[in-house]
């Protein structure tokens, strides 16, 4: 009984070394792959990138096993873009008007061009909203003459639309009026408590701040209408009309005409070509997903996917649209 024991014990042993020279037991080679870890730069916590990429984020991260995207609240699109650059991010969303000014190296990258990334596509429409109190003295942007002005975060799109879109109307910053750098959840507070005359936000529609906002204080919106908006596009052409719905937000009974831009989603440009086309496939492929989570996500379509986009594209989100079938710039 003793030696059949002995020799149990003895051919245990012997397979179990059997299987580990085959590369079972505990050999590493059987240990999950490492995840390919990305840093999402996208916005302040009232704005809509961060809510937004944290949706995006979740359903990436659901469909591709090989990567982890985390979000980072950030300054939002000059940030983004300098972030990318410099490789302390690897995706961003940031203005298509802040990506081509850092490409030509005017504007907030008047210090030389940055083009250390290229887009994967068009996201939502960025819609400017400005808006005072509806029992002020303020009824249109001239009106904004002398008075304290939030212009959204330093570093922020909503700073560089909102000084160039003042500035049409004849209105220098520093000079005809006073801007206010805060955060859209900073401006908030201080317009509800009347330390602001007037408030600039650049953010997807319905805007969580101003909803905010009109619970408790009924505004007036700043439309941006002929002849101005004439002006306005020509200067610069990224620019579109865009007409806020009457009835999406309280108290607002009529539509509110004002101007747009296009959110994108760019890339560190050396970050891989299968990375960035699993990242183009699954956001365009599961929209409903990120729209169950954030509303903007029903504006991520294919059919615009390359609408206001006017930097070069990643070769990973090349790939992609050739296989749908999208046309591609020239």
């Amino acid at each position: 009984m003793k030696k059949r024991r002995i020799a149990i014990l003895a051919g245990i042993s012997l397979l179990a070394l059997t299987l580990s020279g085959c590369g079972g037991g505990t050999d590493s080679s059987s240990a999950p792959a490492k995840k390919k870890e990305l840093l999402f730069a996208t916005g302040g916590t009232a704005g809509t990138y961060y809510p937004l990429g944290g949706a995006m984020a979740q359903v990436w991260n659901a469909h591709d096993s090989k990567i982890n995207v985390t979000v980072q609240s950030t300054g939002a699109s000059v940030e983004n873009i300098r972030l990318l650059n410099s490789g302390d991010a690897d995706i961003a969303l940031a203005m298509n008007n802040v990506a081509e000014d850092a490409y030509k190296g005017v504007g907030s990258f008047k210090e030389g061009a940055q083009k250390k990334f290229l887009a994967l596509g068009a996201i939502y429409p960025e819609v400017l909203q400005g808006f005072a109190a509806a029992d002020s003295n303020i009824q249109d942007i001239s009106g904004l003459k002398g008075k304290k002005v939030a212009v959204g975060p330093v570093g922020s799109g909503t700073e560089v639309t909102t000084k160039a879109i003042l500035q049409v109307y004849g209105l220098d910053f520093n000079k005809d009026y006073t801007p206010i750098y805060a955060t859209f959840a900073d401006a908030v507070d201080q317009f509800k408590d009347g330390h602001l005359d007037a408030a600039w936000n650049v953010l997807g529609v319905p805007a969580s701040a101003i909803t905010d906002v009109t619970t408790t204080k009924a505004i007036r919106f700043l439309e941006i209408k002929s002849p101005k908006l004439e002006e306005l596009m020509a200067k610069f052409p990224l620019v579109a009309p865009y007409t806020i719905p009457a009835n999406t937000y309280k108290g607002v009974d009529k539509d509110v005409q004002t101007v747009s831009l296009k959110s994108v989603l760019y890339a560190r440009s050396d970050l891989d070509e299968d990375t960035v086309y699993n990242l183009t496939k699954i956001m365009y492929e599961n929209n409903e997903e990120i729209a169950k989570q954030h509303n903007m996500g029903k504006e991520i379509l294919l059919k615009n996917a390359l609408q206001g986009v006017t930097t070069p594209l990643h070769p990973g989100a090349i790939k992609y649209y050739k296989e749908k079938g999208v046309t591609l710039p020239s």
